[in-house]
């Protein structure tokens, strides 16, 4: 059977993927995915075939994918983080039905929200939700209808794509959303290049947090109304009897 695996590669450092994935990887004939992320393949594995495409060209990178498999290799598509969030499974299993012969797998990795609370302490003990600032594929009204959602429902909430160079005033905007449901002294952090080289997290209360700025390399987490900071750390109870 022909083969792709689609694999969430965690920050992309080798001790920081799964063994499935690593495994994986070394099994495929081919590497396949955006610029940065093949780039650290070659560090880890400098003699695999690598293919990749730039940014917003998601769809030709799947195609690319499936037309390797078709000539029978053996594909990795990799992505950062986990594949199924934020990344590229949806679209690949969207297109699998045009290649019968390709049988695909997704091998699940680390995802930003974990890795960075992991940083940061415990921050998503409870419920939370994940949302993404960038209104490339999401119009901005929805996004921040979700964002009042969260709030309303006081969820923490892992915050991705915070910023950018044309959305400098993004995270403002949604906190200023938020701030109508928590309270100005809300615990928040900022961990910034998660498992790569200048690892770092710092604390706010949600009033500071709005005026901070941000770029893509960084994961924005928001606690809710029960979340404290613990020696520096941010620390969502889940309601155990000695906490």
């Amino acid at each position: 059977m022909k083969q792709i695996y689609i694999i969430g590669m965690g920050p992309g450092k080798y001790d920081q993927m799964t063994v499935e994935a690593i495994k994986k990887i070394e099994e495929s004939d081919i590497v396949i995915g955006y610029t940065v992320y093949t780039d650290l393949i070659k560090e880890i594995w400098p003699d695999k075939e690598c293919l990749s495409t730039p940014m917003t060209k998601e769809y030709e990178r799947c195609i690319m994918a499936f037309e390797e498999a078709d000539k029978g290799k053996t594909v990795a598509m990799v992505c950062s983080g986990d594949a199924g969030v934020y990344g590229l499974t949806g679209l690949m299993l969207g297109i699998a039905p045009d290649y019968k012969d390709v049988n695909v797998k997704t091998v699940a990795g680390v995802t930003a929200a974990l890795s960075g609370a992991a940083i940061i302490g415990a921050p998503l003990i409870h419920d939370f939700a994940v949302i993404s600032l960038s209104d490339l594929l999401t119009p901005w009204e929805k996004i921040e209808k979700r964002l009042e959602c969260a709030a309303i429902g006081d969820f923490c909430i892992s915050i991705y794509n915070p910023g950018s160079k044309k959305r400098v005033d993004y995270l403002k905007k949604a906190c200023e959303i938020l701030l109508k449901y928590k309270s100005e002294e809300t615990p928040c952090a900022i961990a910034k290049n998660i498992g790569r080289d200048g690892e770092s997290y710092t604390v706010y209360t949600l009033s500071e947090l709005k005026d901070v700025q941000v770029g893509m390399f960084e994961t924005v987490f928001i606690g809710n109304s029960m979340t404290k900071v613990v020696d520096g750390k941010l620390v969502t109870p889940r309601g155990y009897s000695n906490e």
